[in-house]
């Protein structure tokens, strides 16, 4: 699956990557690497909207990370979890946009277009403002180096706690692309059995 490039929760859960002693994943530490937050935002009450948080659990479910990568639903949090984004080199948001498109469509969007204030997307209905929280975070010089947004237009913001089919069957190819991007910069990243 590629991403395109165009430039009701009230607690969070997050799972870190695996430790030596205590870890329940089972991956080794590695060392010298940059640590990775994977966040995902939505509200699981009305099915798309709860994508990126969909999105976190499909991931938890296959996948097994080591220390230097969490894994956080942020769900409907927005500007009360800056110190998440602050503490990660590199950030991989994942929620629903409003954007011209079809239902499914995944639009992928980086730093820069953040930062230059290039999007031209309402983020989710519970969006604070990520560019507002990107900023915040530059000003007190904590803004990750890298940050990617993966935007999906959804089909359905119906009452209900799970995703239309159409989104459902993007977690699969999304989490794939996200992976790949990891074990590329070195982390060991296993699918589960």
């Amino acid at each position: 699956m590629a991403a395109r490039s165009q430039g009701n929760r009230s607690q969070g859960n997050h799972s870190q990557g695996n430790h030596s002693q205590g870890n329940h994943m089972g991956l080794p530490l590695q060392r010298n690497v940059m640590k990775t937050l994977i966040f995902g935002a939505g509200n699981l009450l009305l099915s798309d909207e709860g994508f990126g948080v969909h999105f976190i659990k499909y991931m938890q479910e296959n996948y097994l990370f080591p220390e230097e990568v969490e894994l956080y639903d942020g769900g409907t949090l927005g500007i009360m979890v800056t110190h998440m984004l602050e503490d990660a080199d590199r950030v991989y948001l994942v929620d629903v946009i409003d954007a011209p498109g079809e239902p499914g469509d995944i639009y992928r969007y980086e730093k820069d277009d953040f930062m230059l204030g290039r999007l031209p997307v309402k983020m989710s209905p519970h969006q604070i403002g990520i560019q507002e929280v990107l900023t915040l975070s530059d000003i007190r010089d904590r803004c990750p180096s890298q940050v990617s947004l993966f935007g999906a237009i959804p089909a359905s913001y119906d009452a209900g706690v799970e995703l239309s089919p159409m989104l459902a069957g993007k977690l699969p190819g999304l989490a794939e692309l996200v992976v790949g991007e990891l074990t590329a910069s070195g982390l060991a990243v296993r699918k589960i059995a």
